[in-house]
């Protein structure tokens, strides 16, 4: 039994989105997800997705990339990600999962999951290049901070060995610092952070390893090869 982790799988069975434009890395990326997850991962085994994880709009379109991800081995914990715009209220996306008989997936949204003893907790979070002085990305955002602090505090109650937050944007980025989100993580204990989000050219302002006594760590599917992460055992 073991923890592992990827974001930004965009896939699109459903949709004509095609990936190969946006460089080599993604050229025959969903036969990477699957060949390396079946490579690694066991029927045992916890994997959490960090988002975007299919581009369908709605959960219509995204029912070919739910039977994909729900054919592969493991249990998959699904967090929201910017561009999954199929996302609906926790009921219709337990509905969905329902009528499709997909048993493998549940969602990491307003709650909390253990591993073992290790708490899993998370939300999407909000992009570093909103300006937050605009009333609207103000509202979202102290949204995404009483989310998280929701499912940190489900996962500190069972005072857990450890706590991962697993967020889809990174609350720290070269020249960027969320003081909110950070300094909520570490009032909880959180020693590591789990985010995706970040492509291309962006990936070298990524910020990783331990920083304010948080390790970070960027899981985006281009920047680890579309290669499920392996967190513990």
């Amino acid at each position: 039994m073991a923890l592992y982790t990827l974001a930004d799988l965009h896939l699109a069975t459903g949709v004509e989105k095609p990936m190969d434009i946006f460089g080599g890395r993604w050229q025959g990326h969903t036969d990477k997800i699957v060949t390396h997850w079946r490579a690694l991962i066991a029927p045992e085994d916890t994997v959490v997705l960090g988002g975007d994880i299919s581009w369908g709009i709605s959960l219509a379109e995204a029912r070919g990339d739910f039977a994909l991800i729900d054919g592969l081995p493991g249990r998959k914990l699904i967090l929201k990600g910017n561009h999954d715009l199929w996302w609906e209220t926790a009921a219709k996306m337990h509905r969905f999962l329902g009528e499709n008989s997909f048993s493998t997936i549940d969602f990491l949204h307003n709650n909390c999951f253990f591993y073992g003893g290790t708490a899993l907790c998370g939300t999407r979070g909000w992009p570093f290049e909103e300006d937050f002085s605009d009333p609207h990305n103000e509202k979202i955002f102290r949204r995404e901070l009483l989310r998280l602090e929701a499912s940190l505090k489900l996962g500190a109650a069972a005072e857990p060995e450890e706590i991962i937050c697993f967020l889809h944007y990174p609350p720290l980025y070269a020249g960027f610092r969320c003081g909110p989100m950070i300094e909520l993580m570490q009032r909880y204990g959180v020693r590591r952070c789990i985010y995706g989000h970040l492509h291309s050219e962006s990936l070298r302002y990524a910020v990783e390893g331990v920083h304010e006594g948080i390790e970070w760590r960027l899981v985006s599917g281009d920047h680890v090869d579309f290669t499920p992460i392996f967190l513990k055992k």
